[in-house]
């Protein structure tokens, strides 16, 4: 009897790579960004509501659309109870993590015995460098399918434990996993870049709000776009889109200004970056990562601690 294959594929351009490969399976795509606003652990109606509110009003994102893009994929893998094996397409960054993680925690509900394993962001002998999936040729991208990841049990109940601590309001309980030996290469990372996301205890701007300037004190940059070329390409773990780091560069317009044909830090800027000035009370808004308001916690960089207000 043949094996079926699943394959949970993060975002339609990845899809559409490994789509060309003509791997047997049935192939889910899934469209989320749950690295930003509320979530919550089940993956329901009440999530679908909360989700769309957010989407909505951060992202203009309709209800239709999050119906057709999203909702509808979560139905499919639900439904789905014909596979023997599922195989997960994800990137190293922390945007596809979380993602990687709520999937997980779904197919765990369903299958508690069923085999996975990872295609991930990483270098494998005989390449030449680290390059993200979607920057893999199709023979590279064959040979990472190959050298897929096997993930065991004790790899799947710690991404039950993550996702399940990500959407609690308390976000220090995180930190302990990044200890963790697990076969996710990058989720150490991940979650330490996560708790580097909420406002530092002495400026009240996070890590990569920080590196933002940086780049502007650094570089020569002409306009915004300029800007959000290098906020992108210089934002290490995150993995943010251009929509979500935009909206970014649109919260950090207190710090910066374009002055004779260049992007300049403002005197607010370099109160900031110097840790002369505490910003906390100028950016404090209701944003959410997972379960916790992000301004609920404080980041003290000398102990690498989250702190609760």
């Amino acid at each position: 009897m043949e094996n079926k294959t699943l394959h949970i594929i993060n975002g339609d351009s990845l899809a559409e790579q490994v789509e060309q490969l003509n791997l047997p399976g049935e192939f889910i795509i899934w469209r989320e960004l749950l690295c930003e606003g509320p979530t919550l652990k089940e993956i329901n109606q009440e999530f679908y509501k909360l989700r769309k509110k957010y989407l909505r009003h951060t992202y203009s994102i309709s209800a239709e659309n999050y119906e057709d893009r999203f909702i509808s994929e979560v139905k499919r893998l639900k439904a789905n109870n014909d596979y023997d094996s599922v195989i997960l397409w994800f990137e190293f960054d922390l945007f596809c993590h979380i993602n990687m993680l709520a999937a997980i925690n779904l197919l765990f509900e369903k299958k508690k015995d069923i085999p996975i394993s990872l295609v991930c962001s990483r270098k494998l002998p005989g390449e030449d460098e680290f390059k993200p999936l979607s920057n893999l040729s199709l023979d590279e991208l064959r040979n990472h399918y190959e050298n897929r990841i096997k993930l065991n049990d004790d790899d799947i109940e710690v991404a039950v434990l993550i996702w399940e601590l990500y959407c609690s309001n308390n976000p220090m309980k995180l930190k302990p996993q990044i200890k963790t030996n697990t076969n996710f290469e990058y989720l150490s990372s991940c979650i330490r870049a996560h708790i580097e996301r909420f406002p530092n205890s002495v400026t009240g701007i996070n890590t990569l709000e920080r590196n933002v300037l940086k780049l502007i004190e650094n570089h020569e940059i002409a306009n915004k776009n300029h800007l959000l070329g290098y906020a992108l390409q210089y934002q290490g773990y995150y993995g943010y889109s251009d929509t979500q780091m935009r909206r970014l560069l649109e919260k950090l317009s207190i710090f910066y200004k374009n002055k004779e044909g260049r992007i300049r830090l403002t005197e607010k800027g370099i109160q900031a970056l110097n840790g002369e000035k505490n910003f906390y009370r100028d950016l404090k808004n209701d944003e959410y990562f997972g379960g916790a308001r992000m301004y609920d916690f404080l980041y003290e960089s000398e102990s690498h601690r989250l702190l609760k207000l």
